[in-house]
């Protein structure tokens, strides 16, 4: 059974809207676009460098799959992750979307979560979900996310779209690792562990 992974980049106030520039995403007039680069550094790189190496495919929402093939088959081609974005598969869920051009893209047909279940019998690695945070909000409601994979920034942006956000289905969550970098990031990867236990003190 293929696991699928979520791998997200948070603010402190869990935040996942547009890290990567000021033009990603201003859906909802969202002004902080850009915000991850001034609290990275290079072992988060490396961190999210080894997410990469068990998983041989992506899961993107069509936003995120815009972004990526408009960026990643031009990309630099120095940069160590050009040649693992454009190989590896991208699987997307659109209800737009009637053709892909980006290399090794398969748009998935149907009921997404039918295709997701599906998807996670067939034969091969795992399959990281890379931003794509309504999709994400539709897996963890079908109890499809068997790992999260993220990076929580020092910093507290106070609007935009947030990986868990209300509604979410209350769940323990196991801890796989956990880690501090030099720059104050916490690089954590969870487990679904069952409902959370409540106590008293």
């Amino acid at each position: 059974m293929r696991k699928i992974i979520v791998c997200t980049f948070l603010t402190l106030d869990g935040v996942m809207q547009a890290p990567g520039g000021p033009d990603e995403d201003a859906e909802s007039g969202f002004e902080h676009g850009g915000w991850q680069r001034p609290v990275t550094d290079d072992e988060v790189g490396a961190a999210i460098a080894d997410w990469y190496e068990p998983s041989d495919a992506m899961l993107l929402g069509r936003k995120t799959y815009d972004i990526f093939a408009s960026y990643w088959p031009t990309a630099d081609p120095d940069n160590p992750f050009t040649a693992r974005m454009n190989s590896m598969h991208k699987y997307v869920a659109s209800r737009t979307l009637t053709s892909l051009e980006w290399q090794n893209s398969t748009l998935l047909e149907g009921d997404v979560v039918d295709a997701v279940r599906t998807l996670k019998t067939t034969d091969g690695g795992d399959i990281n979900v890379v931003g794509s945070g309504d999709l994400a909000q539709t897996l963890m409601q079908h109890s499809l996310v068997d790992e999260y994979r993220l990076t929580i920034h020092p910093v507290i942006i106070g609007t935009g779209k947030r990986l868990f956000a209300d509604g979410a289905i209350p769940t323990a969550l196991e801890p796989v690792s956990v880690s501090t970098t030099k720059s104050g990031t916490i690089v954590g990867v969870y487990r679904p562990n069952g409902a959370p236990r409540y106590d008293s003190y």
